[in-house]
């Protein structure tokens, strides 16, 4: 009841408000005077309604979706084709035809010389070292006489040299030797220079070493011997001893390649025969380990051998009776 009452009283003076124009603040004033304080109370609640306080919004993040990386393939290489070269035809009037192999003649095609010295049609391949002795320039220095040995000599020499030619020992030596590898090797022999030139530096050692890693049947060392006695002539050959310490194995078939090339060569020269030395003091003899001899052609410091060893006519006798020795030498060991 007392809440409609009120409401009756604030329409009328709302009423009253709005015909009086809406007045003055103060004639407002006035007029909430002149209510009954719980009239005042409802105008004030009308007036000043309390704010309801607003619940701001809660701000969800935003969550900005990463970028998608999208992958762009490279481009797929084409392969160009190769171009396929054309044949440039060859006109057949200028073509030139490959040569034709001419074939070897087999062994029972070659012809087999019928005049051949005594052992040449047996020569059976066997390995001949020949060592044309010395060199152009000696090598002073100091190598084993022997393996093993205390005993020290030089290691090479340039030999001797003719009286009356001036002919150098080294120059001799290689002339008989180079015109014996061809009587050889004619006769069917393996034949392995020790040297072919003048201009070389191999030690007595190394050249026993050449002859042993060939494997040699036969070992010659050729040189020309000299003497202060200038009536001194003849040819010899050398080998070792039977009591040799290095090599005493090898003296027999030595002693008795010695002795064939001695007789041959005298033979065949007219030469004075003089004997086979046997010696342990050459050190390339003591070094070798097959059979092996030194061949003393003749003495250049004799003038008549000095001028007959010059001649093409007297190295081809010393090759001939040389070349026989050997054909006997291992015709002898087949028998």
């Amino acid at each position: 009841m007392i809440r409609r009452s009120i409401c009756v009283k604030l329409l009328c003076l709302a009423a009253m408000f709005i015909f009086s124009g809406c007045g003055s603040k103060q004639e407002s004033a006035d007029i909430d005077a002149a209510l009954p304080p719980d009239v005042t109370e409802v105008l004030q609640e009308i007036k000043e309604p309390e704010p309801t306080p607003t619940k701001e919004p809660e701000l969800l993040p935003t969550v900005v979706p990463e970028p998608t990386l999208t992958m762009t393939p490279f481009p797929t290489p084409t392969k160009k084709p190769e171009p396929v070269p054309t044949a440039t035809p060859i006109p057949m009037s200028t073509a030139t035809p490959e040569p034709t192999a001419t074939p070897l003649p087999t062994p029972s095609e070659m012809p087999v010389p019928t005049d051949l010295p005594i052992g040449e049609e047996t020569a059976g391949g066997h390995i001949i070292v020949l060592d044309a002795g010395h060199q152009r320039k000696g090598n002073y220095e100091k190598e084993p006489n022997g393996p093993g040995s205390d005993t020290m000599k030089a290691k090479v020499s340039s030999g001797t040299q003719g009286v009356s030619t001036g002919l150098a020992e080294y120059e001799l030596t290689l002339q008989v030797a180079l015109k014996l590898r061809d009587e050889l090797t004619k006769r069917g022999y393996t034949v392995i220079m020790v040297r072919e030139t003048h201009d070389v530096d191999i030690s007595n050692v190394e050249r026993a070493k050449i002859a042993n890693e060939a494997g040699a049947d036969a070992f010659l060392r050729i040189h020309a011997n000299g003497s202060d006695n200038q009536n001194a002539k003849g040819v010899l050959t050398i080998c070792q001893t039977s009591k040799n310490p290095y090599n005493a194995e090898w003296y027999k078939e030595s002693k008795r390649l010695s002795e064939l090339v001695l007789d041959e060569v005298a033979s065949s020269t007219g030469a004075k025969k003089r004997s086979v030395w046997e010696t342990d003091t050459m050190t390339g003899i003591n070094w070798a380990m097959v059979p092996s001899t030194i061949l003393e052609m003749g003495f250049m410091t004799n003038p008549e051998e000095d001028e007959q060893m010059a001649t093409e006519e007297y190295q081809d006798k010393i090759v001939r009776g040389t070349a026989d020795a050997i054909d006997l030498f291992f015709s002898e060991d087949e028998q």
